[in-house]
């Protein structure tokens, strides 16, 4: 392999990295406060306790029409996950942060889905209203 082919391999390879690494995190601002969307999972976070995040996250799931395949909750987790009607597993996982704290995290499909992700959370947020 000649010079100026392995700089341009290697220039190639660089930019892929520095792209991929760019392009790993959207943050977005919509109704329901500030998102992060980073490699396929759309993370928030509610000034609420896991419990009230939890129930209004299974009343989201009931409205959005998700086949629940997972439900499990302790004092400080929560995992729910659930098939959409294009057979896509939804997970949803919840973390308190503190008493008045949880940390959202939504995941659509293997590679994710970000319109899909924020209509979820979109629904959680509205039934903790």
């Amino acid at each position: 392999m000649k010079v100026s082919e392995t700089a341009g391999v290697v220039l190639l390879l660089g930019a892929v990295l520095i792209v991929s690494g760019c392009v790993a995190a959207v943050v977005g601002a919509g109704a329901a406060g500030a998102t992060v969307y980073m490699i396929g999972d759309l993370k928030a976070d509610e000034s609420r306790s896991l419990s009230s995040v939890y129930a209004a996250t299974k009343t989201a799931a009931n409205q959005l029409g998700l086949h629940i395949t997972k439900d499990k909750k302790d004092a400080m987790t929560a995992v729910i996950v659930g098939e959409d009607a294009e057979g896509k597993t939804v997970t949803i996982k919840l973390k308190s942060k503190w008493d008045k704290a949880t940390n959202i995290s939504i995941r659509v499909g293997i590679f994710g889905n970000e319109r899909k992700s924020m209509l979820i959370y979109q629904k959680i947020h509205d039934s903790l209203k």
